[in-house]
């Protein structure tokens, strides 16, 4: 029987419908947050590259599904979810010589958390950082940006974060004094996925 041009375009319609849902919608996932303690605004896409944007991505690996992974060299962060799939962020990195490796966990979560830099941080540039020496609070202006995941060994802080940002333009870059810089949207969607406990890897070049 022949196919009439209405039906053609009904199921091409239906097939395109079914394709579209294995990519993200970069707008709803950047829209503005105004539900937020400090409301973010929509994120500008052309901000952006799209190989930076989130998005869910097949990923094999052995690692458990909760596990975050870190692929430095890449500036990216995978969650795994299992079954071959990761949700994939672009991130910003610690320059050389100033970036964890190895094995750590969440030891903890934060919602737009204080910042105080670490004596390290201090002696490296006492320019820029002596003048927060006393801390800084959560909000808009503080470096941690929207959220905080501390990464811990054996009990003990190891002094490295994944946090939002508020220097979007960093994402892709290594410009950090040694933590995992997200986009504050992105940094929102890991910290409501993650636990305390949960493996961390990062791996270097």
């Amino acid at each position: 029987m022949p196919i009439s041009r209405r039906t053609l375009v009904f199921g091409l319609s239906a097939v395109l419908a079914g394709c579209s849902t294995n990519y993200p919608n970069h707008r709803a996932n950047y829209a503005a947050r105004p539900d937020e303690q400090f409301p973010l605004p929509a994120m500008p896409l052309d901000r952006i590259k799209p190989e930076l944007r989130r998005q869910e991505v097949a990923y094999e690996t052995a690692h458990a599904p909760g596990t975050i992974v870190v692929d430095t060299p890449a500036r990216r962060l995978y969650y795994v979810l299992g079954e071959g799939r990761a949700m994939r962020y672009g991130i910003g990195v610690g320059r050389e010589g100033l970036t964890l490796s190895g094995n750590a966990y969440v030891g903890r979560k934060a919602e737009w958390p204080s910042w105080t830099p670490t004596p390290n941080m201090i002696r490296r540039e006492p320019e820029k950082n002596l003048k927060y020496a006393g801390g800084v609070s959560g909000g808009p202006h503080n470096p941690l940006g929207a959220r905080a995941i501390y990464l811990y060994r054996g009990g003990n802080d190891t002094m490295f974060r994944i946090h939002g940002t508020n220097q979007p333009q960093t994402i892709g870059h290594a410009v950090s004094s040694g933590c995992i810089r997200m986009l504050n949207h992105d940094v929102i969607d890991l910290y409501e996925r993650v636990n305390v406990g949960d493996r961390v890897v990062v791996h270097q070049a």
